[in-house]
């Protein structure tokens, strides 16, 4: 044996993985096909949230929370009914018992700090036993991606630095070595040193062959957003029909393979149909990897139309039911669609999904944070707004439309600017009253009694036509790929199963390759702040049951 245990894939997942057999003293080898520039994978470009229940944090925001409300909104969001839904749900319950349990003691041991307020993402689908968090349960890394994956690195680096642990990058494995019906190693190709940065292609130039073995195979590799190819080709019908364009909101190098290469070796993959992905993307101005995608990570403020210049129905609002707003806008016939807002709006309701797009809260920036409560979107959204080809800025609404329609696709319907008008005068008139039946605007002024949203989250109610809140902004939004939420059924070990329902000895998944766990945790929707702690959970899970098994 070369080694006691192989994880493949050096992200999150793979960190917490590796870092959890050097700790029970025994020898772990982790491979990546990417340059060491890349280690940590997706957690590096994430916001840093972190799903967690009945924290300080909350506590502290007036937020009453539970396991079992959590539990209750995991479970009205997984909407699990398939026969293969066995394992995920009892990940999910057990994930939920770690975010309401040790998941918070245990990473601050480690350094790692949260910022005070605590959001409230996806919001969900205005039902009491359906999707979306009944509460605000987003809590953000300070020190955002690079935070998170920062206490892992540090811990694999210390390992490596005393034998236990070898970083062998741009090995890309080709096949699991199995023998005798056990999993043995890895066979792969070498390839050529790479200088390119984080995020960046690299080259595939191959310079030589490499076999290693070990008593055990964690699969740590991740999901399939950056290949849109086969993320067409697993779409759901429910989801409509597949988008004939969408953006990256990962890079390339996140193609799916060490699914197909595991499944070869003779484990199961569940659920390939769900998946995860945003339909508030816009193209990056300043992209890093091709054809690079940024989320924006609305307040509920924005008026949503569809492609057309059709509102949006309920409860299909900025921030509320990421993948009901999908299905619905597949429904239009094109892959785009509008919001409509004002500067006073983008001031106060406007992030940037991305760790390079928070340069205050990467950097642990207190000055550079403060500036957010001056005048003036934060820096890097004003900078999409002035440089941003979906971003169209006018001093009144004729202007607003032209613009909109030079940036809509040639085949799509014109707006039109006397019916843009009256949706938005019949609007603004609901603004008017304390009462009203526009349930957008209900939920606006519900979002405001949480005091984090009124601090720093939701603008102040008040006319998109009125000037003293311009200038108007429309934003086209593309869909933007992201997550996999199917993937490797394992056990609570995270044992990678056959299609027999037994374990596939010495093979193991965690991470975004296992569904975040089980072969899809999060079921048929997530709850947002749950894909990084999905990978911590399912890395250390899998990582200490290799290394205790050996």
């Amino acid at each position: 044996m070369d080694t006691d245990v192989i994880v493949v894939g050096a992200g999150l997942a793979g960190l917490a993985a590796a870092a959890e057999v050097a700790d029970a003293g025994r020898r772990v080898v982790l491979v990546d096909q990417e340059p060491e520039q890349s280690l940590g994978g997706q957690a590096f470009w994430s916001l840093g949230g972190l799903f967690l229940v009945d924290s300080p944090e909350q506590r502290r925001m007036g937020i009453k929370d539970s396991r079992d409300l959590a539990l209750q909104d995991w479970l009205g969001s997984a909407q699990f009914d398939r026969e293969e839904d066995r394992w995920p749900r009892r990940w999910a319950e057990a994930y939920v018992d770690f975010a309401a349990g040790e998941k918070r003691a245990w990473l601050r041991a480690m350094g790692l700090r949260l910022f005070p307020v605590v959001g409230w993402a996806e919001r969900g689908d205005g039902r009491a036993e359906g999707h979306g968090n009944s509460v605000p349960r987003f809590h953000l890394t300070w020190g955002t991606g690079p935070g998170v994956v920062e206490p892992f690195e540090r811990r694999v680096r210390e390992h490596a630095a005393t034998g236990r642990l070898r970083l062998a990058f741009r090995h890309r494995v080709d096949e699991l070595v199995v023998e005798a019906g056990t999993a043995v190693g890895v066979r792969g190709k070498l390839l050529e040193p790479s200088g390119v940065a984080r995020g960046r292609a690299s080259s595939r130039v191959e310079t030589g062959d490499f076999e290693l073995r070990a008593q055990a195979v964690v699969v740590t590799s991740g999901g399939i957003g950056g290949n849109h190819d086969l993320v067409r080709g697993t779409w759901p019908a429910r989801l409509g029909t597949p988008p004939r364009t969408m953006v990256a909101g990962v890079p390339a190098h996140v193609d799916g393979r060490m699914l197909a290469i595991t499944e070869a070796a003779g484990a199961r993959v569940i659920n390939p149909d769900r998946m995860w992905h945003y339909v508030e993307g816009v193209r990056n101005w300043d992209p890093i990897w091709e054809n690079h995608g940024i989320r924006i990570l609305p307040g509920p403020s924005s008026l949503w139309l569809d492609a057309t210049g059709r509102r949006l129905p309920a409860p299909y609002f900025p921030g509320f039911d990421t993948l009901g707003t999908l299905a619905h806008l597949r429904t239009t016939g094109y892959d785009y669609s509008w919001f409509v807002l004002t500067q006073k709006i983008i001031e106060k309701e406007f992030a940037l999904s991305g760790s390079e797009q928070n340069p205050d809260l990467t950097g642990k920036d207190v000055r550079l944070l403060l500036s957010r409560v001056r005048p003036g979107a934060p820096g890097p959204v004003e900078a999409f707004k002035q440089h941003g080809a979906d971003f169209v800025v006018a001093d009144d609404l004729g202007e607003l439309v032209r613009g909109m329609n030079r940036v809509a696709d040639p085949e799509a319907p014109a707006i039109v600017e006397a019916e843009l008008r009256d949706l938005i005068e019949q609007r603004d008139r609901e603004i008017e009253n304390d009462y009203g039946k526009d349930a957008q605007v209900t939920a606006i002024r519900g979002a405001r009694r949480y005091r984090g949203d009124r601090l720093i989250r939701v603008a102040t109610p008040h006319r998109l036509l009125d000037p003293k809140a311009g200038p108007l902004i429309a934003v086209r939004l593309n869909i933007l790929t992201r997550k996999t939420l199917g993937g490797l059924e394992t056990d609570l070990d995270g044992r990678c199963l056959t299609a027999a329902g037994e374990p596939l000895p010495g093979l193991y998944a965690a991470g975004e390759v296992a569904g975040f766990g089980g072969g899809g945790m999060m079921g048929y929707n997530a709850l947002e702040g749950t894909f990084l702690g999905g990978c911590l959970f399912s890395g250390r899970t899998a990582g200490r049951a290799a290394a205790h098994a050996i």
